[in-house]
């Protein structure tokens, strides 16, 4: 029977990620992952700049994609789209890979190659780590999976039927149709 060989945040930091690919860390495991497509990336880039338009205006926090993120000893997760409530950068040094902290919001555009008990464990890994909501957004299907700590149950909205992207405890006045983003 073949063990696994589990790393240390230090260890995947260290690691050269090669072209076309991406890594995470679960559990001391290295997950390997194809480099998102162009229609994933042009959806996390449309999330990303009109939140950032947002933010820029009133100093909540900052947005950032791909970025590696440590939500435990042994677990590194990196959003599509993460926001940063203001104030929890300072201090930290940003040339440092994982930052060590979990992001207040996580944004996941799903992929074909992503499975679901995956996904739901990288939503549990990101819960339990700090983060206070993270989207699973399913561009062929126009849903959003809204999950918060404490609620077994997501929360699903339509992009068809008007749902929009929210979280007024952490961004205030910010309301984004779904449709914007994945239609």
């Amino acid at each position: 029977m073949a063990t696994k060989t589990l790393l240390t945040i230090e260890e995947y930091a260290a690691l050269e990620e090669p072209e076309g690919l991406r890594y995470e860390l679960s559990e001391g495991e290295l997950i390997v992952t194809p480099s998102p497509n162009y229609i994933h990336n042009e959806i996390r880039d449309r999330f990303n700049s009109r939140l950032r338009a947002y933010l820029d205006t009133r100093k909540l926090g900052s947005v950032t994609s791909e970025t590696d993120m440590t939500l435990a000893r042994n677990v590194v997760r990196r959003p599509d789209v993460a926001f940063i409530r203001a104030g929890r950068l300072e201090g930290i040094d940003l040339d440092r890979v994982p930052l060590p902290f979990a992001p207040d919001i996580a944004i996941e555009i799903v992929s074909k190659n992503d499975r679901a008990d995956d996904l739901l464990l990288k939503v549990s890994q990101y819960l339990q780590g700090g983060t206070q909501a993270v989207w699973l957004m399913y561009p062929n299907t126009g849903l959003a999976y809204r999950y918060v700590p404490g609620k077994l149950e997501p929360e699903v909205r339509r992009a068809a039927d008007g749902g929009r992207f929210e979280e007024p405890q952490l961004l205030s006045g910010f309301s984004l149709p779904l449709s914007e983003i994945l239609g």
